[in-house]
């Protein structure tokens, strides 16, 4: 395929080998590529992070076998793929040796070829875990007493949450949350404790259905509030009156919540919100970005997070480029997908260690190049261990081979160094992967594309509770609840991989009566999907703030003080995740000030 490029100004105007659309490369990417010493890309920033993020399950689990011991388990890789896998303790053990499998390079194959047989025949673990205890289905680093967690950092005594999440306690059913307490099916929260279907919210305890409000307490249904309590759909009330109107509410009923989720919805298109989440951070676009600085075209970018692009999810991350998860220190890295390790390129699962270079699943590594399932090794291509003097001579080598001589997918894209893996050899289908969740695609798009598809397995059960009939409230019976098999309200008519029913756990029963919250009417699949689709794309537009001096240019909000512009319209211009066809009102970080701040 020939790479077609023209000049755009400044920079350098490429067209996506997999999109076939324009795509500017700035001349600040150039001195980032001129100091990782990689080429520049052929495939858009947005194709470049569906590629990397195909590579990513984070929930979806199948029934197999362990390949060493037999024993029964779940895994993220199903039992049809030509992967061998092992039950995470045994892999972490020394009854097998990754070493083993090392191979010499072969200069006549491609890289991303030999790359992919390593992966085939090495084991892999069922579940990628480091420092878990008591945690059934799950998979991330520090998790005590936790079911089905995914991708999450320090949680103890919760079930159903999904990356990121970092440092949270007693938890069900969250996405995006960190330092968070006793909370449930909320999105984007920071500092909290007693939040239930919250999001974008900071420093907010024992409330309901908040948007955008900060050190807020005792409220429920409100949007853009500032240091309140006791107010509901932002109307002010005292003590006992919150408490005698919670009551009538009902949030405890599946009837009285959905009809409080209705109101709010319309609250939340009614009050201006800023044009992006971005809060104490300075010279970055992008979208929820958070103390950082230096970030263009970031999704997620927190924490001290610097000199960072076209990246999602940053927890102290810093000099990267093109990066799907990086924290903890990550410095220096390009094309990779959850690493927390220093000078890394090309690869996924890279924590701890420096200079990993196209690698996968490896643990504590320093100066290693085509690696897979590694721990504390040095000087290793392909699981091969080599002397100092012999890995700095033959890494140059493979990397002008591999410029030489690309691999080509089943849709003729090349692949070269500098790229992340081809999509086609993820052990993943798109519709497994975090892909689907924030760049959806239908089945024949996705086989369109050259993209696997799997579909959900037929389940093996009997549904006792159908949707439309009567569920019982989380304070009925435990023996009732805990045997029923309840129909999920999708009923697999979705691109979520819903599971078509699920069963109430006896650790989510309790944490819903104390809590005081109905039974959920999607399965935990589809309960994230929802979560996700609350937050923006991962996409910026040009907008133009839609205040008009005394209201919205809309007409459907009155300003509530004089703002610097005057009684003109607000001619204020930025990038922002909501286009033109979006209901939201959306004001410039002045304006928005203004009203909420």
């Amino acid at each position: 395929m020939q790479e077609e490029t023209h000049s755009i100004n400044s920079g350098q105007a490429k067209t996506c080998q997999n999109c076939k659309k324009d795509f500017l490369i700035e001349p600040e990417d150039f001195q980032f590529y001129k100091k990782l010493n990689v080429p520049a890309p052929t495939w858009c920033p947005g194709c470049r992070m569906m590629r990397r993020m195909a590579w990513r399950n984070e929930r979806v689990l199948h029934k197999r076998k362990c390949d060493a011991t037999g024993v029964d388990m779940l895994s993220i890789i199903a039992p049809d793929l030509p992967y061998k896998v092992y039950e995470a303790a045994y892999w972490r053990s020394d009854a097998w040796d990754p070493m083993s499998y090392g191979r010499e390079y072969n200069f006549s194959k491609t890289f991303f070829e030999q790359f992919n047989d390593l992966i085939i025949e090495i084991p892999h673990p069922n579940l990628v875990q480091k420092n878990v205890v008591d945690s059934e289905y799950s998979f991330g680093l520090n998790l005590k007493n936790c079911y089905f967690v995914g991708g999450s950092d320090t949680a103890e005594d919760c079930a159903y949450l999904f990356s990121p999440v970092l440092r949270v306690k007693d938890c069900f059913d969250l996405h995006s949350v960190n330092d968070i307490e006793h909370s449930y099916d909320s999105v984007d929260i920071e500092k909290s404790s007693g939040l239930r279907f919250c999001q974008n919210c900071i420093g907010c305890t024992d409330s309901y259905l908040l948007y955008d409000c900060r050190n807020c307490t005792s409220c429920f249904g409100c949007v853009g509030l500032r240091s309140k309590n006791f107010h509901i759909f932002n109307k002010s009330y005292t003590r006992e009156e919150y408490i005698a109107e919670i009551k009538k509410l009902a949030p405890n009923t599946f009837d009285g919540l959905k009809k409080a989720k209705e109101k709010f919805a319309q609250l939340k298109l009614s009050i201006p919100r800023k044009y992006s989440s971005i809060q104490k951070s300075e010279n970055v676009t992008g979208d929820d970005i958070l103390n950082s600085k230096n970030c263009q075209y970031c999704f997620g970018a927190k924490n001290d997070s610097q000199n960072c692009k076209y990246s999602f999810r940053l927890i102290t991350a810093k000099d990267g480029h093109d990066a799907t998860i990086a924290w903890d220190g990550a410095e220096q890295f390009y094309e990779v997908v959850s690493v927390t390790a220093q000078r890394t390129i090309g690869s996924y699962i890279a924590w701890g260690g420096f200079d990993i270079l196209y690698s996968y699943n490896c643990y504590d590594c320093n100066n290693i190049f085509g690696c897979v399932g590694l721990r504390n090794k040095s000087y290793c291509i392909l699981n091969k261990q080599y002397s100092k003097e012999e890995y700095e001579k033959l890494v140059p080598q493979i990397i002008l081979q591999m410029q030489d001589l690309k691999f080509k997918d089943s849709m003729g894209r090349s692949y070269s160094y500098g790229d992340f893996f081809p999509m086609e050899f993820s052990p993943y289908a798109y519709n497994e992967t975090i892909a689907q969740d924030y760049l959806p695609k239908t089945k024949e798009e996705a086989l369109r594309a050259g993209l696997k598809w799997r579909e959900v397995e037929n389940k093996q059960y009997k549904i006792t509770k159908k949707i439309g009939e009567e569920f019982e409230e989380s304070d009925g019976p435990a023996d009732v609840i805990l045997k029923e098999v309840y129909e999920c309200e999708h009923g697999g008519e979705c691109n979520d991989h819903c599971a078509t029913a699920f069963r109430v756990v006896p650790q989510e029963l309790q944490f819903l009566k104390k809590m005081g919250l109905p039974i959920p009417r999607l399965c935990p699949f589809c309960r994230q999907a929802e979560r996700i689709r609350l937050k923006n794309p991962l996409h910026l537009w040009h907008g133009v703030c839609q205040c008009n001096g005394a209201n919205s240019k809309n007409g459907l909000y009155k300003n509530t003080v004089k703002h610097s512009h005057g009684a003109g319209e607000c001619i204020n211009e930025f990038e922002t995740p909501y286009d033109s066809n979006r209901k939201e009102l959306i004001y410039c970080e002045q304006c928005y000030n203004a009203e909420i701040a």
